[in-house]
């Protein structure tokens, strides 16, 4: 079988780049052992955003009379069915790229595959048969899984992780979350949310440690105020999981601590899928994990590509998109312009919701920056108010000197919406008094950033 491009994953880097090379006249070939759309479509980004919006409609619910609605009976949180629908709508998007992969004439084929020789990609098919696929061009677009520590070794019933996380058929009484990056914080609110009693567990000082101290600080206040017990600057250092429930022993600064759950959550980053690639035996260069590759995905070895979360750089389902882009408009020939990664969104979907882009007020005076820091806080807003969602904030960073926005910071309901705007305003180096004076619509959440970007003593409603 020959082909001109083969991808080796059909995630958010592998099925995008597969579109767009077929959009470019491209035959391509795509080989996935699992479901089309990687884990972010099927065990990830889409289904977790089902789960969280169901248990956002519970907490609704719950505070209806604050809203003069009022209504008999008691309101109850069925996993099993919120579960369901999570699923099923993973199961919607899966089928649309089986579409868009029709629409795009792209081969898929179902197997494990693994780079046999240069141009040449060896499948072995989940109905056993065996397949030589020649190609000059291969990216390698496996993905990650969830990393394990020696003291939290997942069985998938005591310790699980993201995927069980998802599926649970019965909504656990308790449970201790360790690692509090977006995947841990949105699972931890989401089973909160609908009253499992949650223990967060984290290693740095602050939960969403790679976020700015300001918005972790305040995410930290609103989970304890929810009913959220949270651990920082603490470390998991045994499970017990013989007895009826998972005796968690914890190492605080007040010395070690002991949680029982029914469950433990073990959310404390990923692996890169890299294993049973051929990557050693083609002589691919690898380093801390992460395979080697220049602006264009190029590896060392001619011909082979790498994309998404086995190459360095954030672990993010739109990066990996970006990058996927890109790799297959050089090939092509296009010229394209290499990913910047100094203006990548980020997003937490907890309630309140997290986004940020750019620099943090610590790292840009770090960098040597003289800063400017405007911030205007959802209390001050009418749009807020309005919709009872007044917690959080906007903290835009500016460039003293030349009025260059290096960063924003945003805390609160539909932020994650609004972080767009930021990262379109960075990438056409728009300055502060540029935003002030962009006219923005009354009432929306999105004026606040209007308002934050008043560093320069402007901001009127404050």
């Amino acid at each position: 079988m020959n082909f001109e491009l083969v991808i080796i994953g059909s995630g958010p880097g592998g099925y995008v780049a597969a579109i767009r090379a077929a959009q470019l006249g491209m035959k391509v070939c795509v080989v996935e052992k699992a479901e089309l759309g990687g884990v972010c479509l099927n065990w990830g980004c889409i289904p977790a955003k089902a789960l969280l919006k169901s248990a956002l409609v519970y907490e609704n619910l719950n505070h209806a009379a604050e809203y003069g609605i009022a209504f008999e009976g008691r309101i109850s949180a069925d996993i099993e069915k919120m579960v369901a629908r999570s699923r099923g709508i993973a199961e919607e998007m899966n089928k649309g790229v089986q579409f868009l992969f029709r629409k795009n004439k792209i081969e898929h084929i179902q197997g494990t595959g693994r780079l046999a020789d240069k141009g040449t990609v060896e499948v072995k098919t989940n109905d056993g048969k065996k397949l030589m696929i020649k190609a000059p061009h291969i990216i390698l677009a496996t993905g990650a899984r969830s990393r394990e520590l020696p003291s939290l070794k997942q069985d998938g019933k005591n310790i699980i992780g993201y995927r069980e996380a998802m599926t649970l058929k019965k909504k656990p009484g308790s449970m201790v979350v360790v690692g509090s990056g977006a995947i841990g914080s949105e699972f931890a609110w989401f089973y909160n949310a609908i009253g499992t009693k949650v223990t967060l567990v984290e290693y740095m000082p602050n939960v969403v440690p790679l976020e700015d101290e300001e918005v972790s600080k305040a995410l930290e206040r609103s989970f304890k105020k929810a009913g959220m017990e949270v651990l920082t600057s603490a470390t998991v250092e045994s499970v017990d999981t013989k007895g009826k429930k998972c005796k968690v022993v914890i190492k605080t600064a007040k010395g070690e601590e002991t949680r029982e759950a029914d469950v433990v959550l073990s959310a404390v980053g990923i692996t890169s899928n890299l294993e049973g690639l051929g990557i050693e035996e083609q002589g691919i260069e690898v380093e801390n994990g992460k395979v080697k590759v220049d602006k264009f995905y190029r590896t060392n070895v001619e011909g082979i590509y790498a994309i998404g979360d086995i190459v360095p750089g954030p672990a993010l389902a739109h990066v990996a998109s970006a990058e996927g882009i890109v790799c297959v408009e050089n090939i092509a020939g296009k010229n394209p312009e290499p990913v910047n990664y100094k203006n990548i969104p980020a997003c937490t979907y907890t309630m309140p919701e997290v986004a940020s882009v750019g620099y943090s007020e610590k790292a840009a005076k770090e960098a040597g920056y003289e800063i400017k820091v405007g911030k205007f806080p959802f209390t001050a807003s009418g749009k807020a108010k309005a919709a009872g969602h007044k917690e959080g904030f906007v903290k835009l960073i500016f460039d003293t000197k030349y009025g260059e926005l290096l960063g924003a910071h945003m805390i609160g309901s539909n932020v994650t919406e609004m972080i767009a705007e930021i990262v379109v305003a960075r990438n056409l180096e728009t300055t502060g008094h540029e935003m002030i004076r962009s006219i923005h619509p009354h009432p929306t959440m999105s004026e606040a950033i209007m308002e934050a970007a008043a560093a320069y003593g402007e901001v009127i409603h404050l």
